[in-house]
């Protein structure tokens, strides 16, 4: 199948440093893929120079000044910024010129333009921000990470029935463990929201094991986790200052003696190893759910590697036609 996606190129703390190369790897071992790059054509173009005729065939420029900034109010991006690169690349989606589209740029002005641009599903209140997350046992997917602060719990019951279709759809398991994320396992726990959406959750027809706290997110307790939006945001972003952290201690440690920085070059290939199962590269690609399209959010702070890989979800989405199996699983829902 043809796989055509847009890229807001000029998103992100780097623009087309980062966003054009990455981009144009994951199109060399795609050979399905085509791609639309949205921004300054002169700031795109010497990246497209010294592509194959075949490769740059598969590749378009929809050129534009305007740029939707980290610190832009969504006002501003929504009302004011018709033409910014986010913009264009999001309706190129509506037109369905493409089937996705990837930018690393604000978050909120994103979510927020996407939802006007596109709409959400008919028997979805509101979309929802889901990401995977490395665990013990492989990873797990999250969500909600930012999107709504204010969720009920006929929300949240939504977000896990999404968050149970990506799972399914990306990971082939025919009935993901759908956890809610809580303050302990016991039934008391938990304030009045967590307690009303256990008990929809438990009547849902999913696979809802119960209440998983947030050690247990990453010990693989569960393929999916629902919460708010809050404190999805708050627990993602702790989770990868603490791996931050723990890199920064270890490379202290480790250049403390000449004696530790034998041992760690001795444990070179473990910590290389570690780095890798941890590095937030490797899961970097946040999809907006619930959107009647599919768009990827970007770590804004994101290399290429770390790019690229937001590009393969897209890739995987658009195969797995994410947005078309999340309606179906709602719809049945419903009826």
């Amino acid at each position: 199948m043809s796989i055509a996606i847009a890229v807001d190129a000029m998103g992100g703390d780097f623009g087309p440093r980062v966003t054009v190369p990455a981009s144009l790897a994951v199109l060399r071992e795609t050979p399905a893929l085509r791609l639309t790059l949205v921004g300054d054509e002169a700031l795109i173009s010497p990246f497209l120079s010294r592509l194959p005729p075949a490769e740059r065939s598969r590749v378009s420029v929809l050129h534009t000044l305007e740029v939707v900034a980290m610190d832009d109010k969504v006002a501003v991006a929504l009302r004011q910024k018709k033409q910014s690169s986010m913009r264009l690349a999001i309706n190129l989606v509506h037109a369905r010129t493409v089937q996705a589209c990837i930018s690393a740029g604000n978050t909120g002005a994103l979510m927020a333009v996407s939802r006007f641009v596109l709409k959400t599903h008919a028997n979805i209140d509101r979309p929802a921000i889901l990401t995977a997350l490395p665990t013990m046992t492989g990873h797990v997917h999250m969500l909600d990470l930012g999107a709504n602060v204010d969720s009920q719990p006929e929300h949240l019951l939504q977000f896990a029935q999404m968050g149970s279709a990506v799972a399914e759809a990306l990971d082939g398991i025919a009935r993901p463990r759908v956890g809610l994320l809580n303050i302990g396992e016991e039934e008391i726990k938990g304030n009045d929201l967590i307690k009303r959406t256990d008990e929809l959750l438990r009547e849902s027809g999913l696979n809802y094991i119960g209440y998983v706290e947030g050690d247990g997110v990453f010990k693989g307790q569960a393929d999916v986790v629902v919460c708010d939006g809050f404190v999805g945001n708050v627990a993602l972003k702790a989770s990868e200052g603490v791996a931050r952290m723990m890199a920064g201690m270890i490379r202290e440690e480790i250049g403390r003696s000449w004696l530790n920085r034998v041992v760690g070059a001795l444990a070179l290939p473990i910590w290389k190893g570690l780095r890798q199962r941890m590095d937030p590269g490797r899961y970097n690609g946040a999809s907006l759910v619930g959107l009647t399209g599919i768009v990827i959010k970007s770590h804004g702070s994101a290399d290429v590697a770390s790019f690229a890989q937001a590009v393969r979800v897209a890739v995987k989405e658009v195969e797995k036609n994410v947005p078309a199996l999340i309606e179906a699983r709602l719809g049945m829902v419903e009826a």
